[in-house]
């Protein structure tokens, strides 16, 4: 836990310097009420010992401050902490039995509840002198206006300023490079593998660079989809749960397939810009289903091809 807190400091620090001082407040507001839900609900209600510090409560502020803008007012983040602790982990008996990633339940309960907040982007700091604006919107909600017919992809931000972070977006998102650092560490450190998030981002390139090559006026390119909201966040940070994702990697193959192709769809057809937070929650609810038909074969256990051979040949 506090290995991938390590790897989020360079995020952390992008977002201060994008949206100043807002974000070390949401992001320690977000952190206080989840350790302190976590600490009322296993001493006060459950009467056990006290694990608060381990490091998963921290973890799932932080994550939950990085997928909210830096402008929303502090009771709609209390309400969101709360959700993610006490819905999305201790409603299933705490860390290790919760089946959805916490941060995302309480954020997904956000973006549903108060959706104006939710989708009300302040300008990044390093921005205002050359956009004129309070608020601006992100490069998500132009895409989306372009499959509406509302918008031009011609407004999206150039491609070096999505990769550095020169754009509006959620606080711990809206730089590519500094989540590939956190990337980097996290390999080097072995505290994830390769499969869930290379998976990830590989198939949203190769999907979004499909409908691109079809429609290059209506579908951005894929290196757009790869550096705009939540993708590199939640394919580095969020499908790489221990908890909520699969053992095997094979498992961890199919998983990150199946989220990269969910968020394309969703981004491209469904009601909201963003899909990645949808497509984890989705794929966690499958995590069971692949570690029990994805899963490693017990020493000396058969598998099922064998057994059916052995089969035919006593029948």
């Amino acid at each position: 836990m506090y290995g991938v807190l390590i790897a989020l400091i360079p995020a952390f620090a992008f977002s201060i310097y994008s949206f100043g001082w807002s974000a070390v407040w949401i992001t320690v507001l977000a952190v206080a009420v989840c350790m302190l839900t976590e600490l009322f609900i296993t001493r006060i209600m459950l009467h056990r010992d006290n694990h608060v510090l381990d490091g998963s409560a921290i973890l799932t502020g932080v994550l939950l401050a990085f997928n909210l803008p830096s402008s929303l007012p502090w009771w709609i983040v209390v309400i969101g902490a709360f959700i993610a602790i006490a819905v999305g982990k201790m409603s299933f008996g705490g860390l290790g039995n919760n089946i959805f990633n916490p941060a995302l339940v309480g954020r997904v309960f956000l973006l549903i509840s108060f959706p104006a907040q939710m989708t009300t982007w302040p300008t990044p700091l390093n921005m205002l002198k050359a956009v004129d604006a309070e608020t601006m919107a992100t490069p998500l909600s132009v895409m989306k206006g372009v499959m509406h017919g509302t918008g031009s992809l011609s407004d999206l931000p150039s491609s070096l300023d999505l990769f550095l972070g020169l754009n509006p977006g959620s606080m711990g998102e809206v730089s590519a490079v500094a989540l590939l650092l956190g990337l980097l560490y996290m390999l080097y450190r072995k505290i994830i593998t390769w499969q869930t998030p290379i998976s990830i981002l590989l198939t949203v390139f190769v999907f979004s660079g499909i409908l691109h090559w079809a429609n290059p006026e209506l579908f951005a390119a894929p290196w757009v989809h790869l550096c705009t909201g939540g993708l590199m966040l939640g394919a580095i940070f969020m499908a790489t749960d221990y908890v909520t994702s699969p053992i095997t990697p094979r498992g961890q193959l199919i998983y990150g397939v199946c989220i990269g192709l969910l968020t394309v769809i969703i981004r491209t057809w469904g009601a909201y810009p963003e899909g990645m937070s949808f497509a984890i929650l989705i794929m966690n609810a499958f995590t069971p289903i692949l570690n029990k038909y994805v899963g490693p074969h017990h020493f000396g256990e058969k598998k099922p091809r064998e057994k059916k051979k052995e089969a035919v040949k006593a029948a």
